[in-house]
């Protein structure tokens, strides 16, 4: 699987740009499916932020209203109930997955019990584009900073598909406390390395390697030697 890691969805024309050579053509040309799972486990959002994130209508998040070939829904509290066979291929045909913020611990519990998350090494040519908690579910571990919903085994562990953590929303105006400060306060208590991005700032992971995209600031944290 190819990823995608952005703070605040596809916010400018370097993020976008990296997002065309992921796919290998342009968006007219692709078929997404759109996953809104982790809204609903944050306090912080409700059924209208789920319906901007489907419909397009999140201007400050650009994920679904890109000019996609054609964008589906994949809400993955449903898969569960309607068996592999259905779904499994739903997912294999499209060439993005466009995930949604909202709580990462809440999204990586639907994506292990659907199922999902043991599909994803099978797809190596998908794209996963990520929007905040889209993004750092993939990661380790989110931090005790970024514990919300309580996950059933207590812990603040991720799916670890990469081997690196994310601060998103750097110095976002409306997010207090998203400083660099509180950042760097973030990362030591973490045993991984770590980035603390902005909203104009993403990572692309491929087999061959990790690069940042960024039209803004971000800062990577190494872990302390003791």
């Amino acid at each position: 699987m190819k990823l995608l890691l952005t703070s605040a969805g596809i916010k400018n024309p370097s993020i976008h740009d990296a997002l065309l050579d992921l796919l290998g053509k342009p968006i007219a040309e692709a078929t997404a499916l759109c996953i809104p799972t982790a809204g609903y486990g944050h306090p912080q959002t409700n059924p209208t932020h789920a319906w901007r994130f489907i419909s397009g209508q999140e201007p400050q998040c650009p994920m679904t209203e890109l000019g996609w070939k054609s964008v589906g829904v994949l809400e993955l509290t449903a898969l569960p109930s309607i068996g592999r066979e259905r779904w499994v291929p739903w997912v294999q045909q499209a060439d993005v997955l466009l995930v949604n913020g909202g709580d990462a611990l809440y999204l990586g519990h639907w994506m292990r019990e659907s199922g999902l998350a043991d599909l994803l090494p099978s797809l190596r040519e998908t794209v996963w584009v990520g929007l905040s908690a889209g993004s750092m579910v993939m990661t380790p571990r989110t931090g005790k900073d970024f514990v919300a919903w309580q996950p059933p085994t207590g812990s603040d562990e991720t799916l670890g598909l990469v081997d690196f953590s994310i601060f998103p929303h750097l110095d976002h105006p409306d997010l207090p406390h998203n400083t660099l400060t509180n950042a760097e306060k973030w990362a030591a208590g973490l045993s991984g390395p770590a980035y603390a991005i902005d909203d104009e700032t993403a990572i692309k992971v491929t087999d061959s390697g990790l690069e940042v995209i960024s039209e803004g600031h971000w800062k990577r944290f190494t872990p302390q030697q003791p």
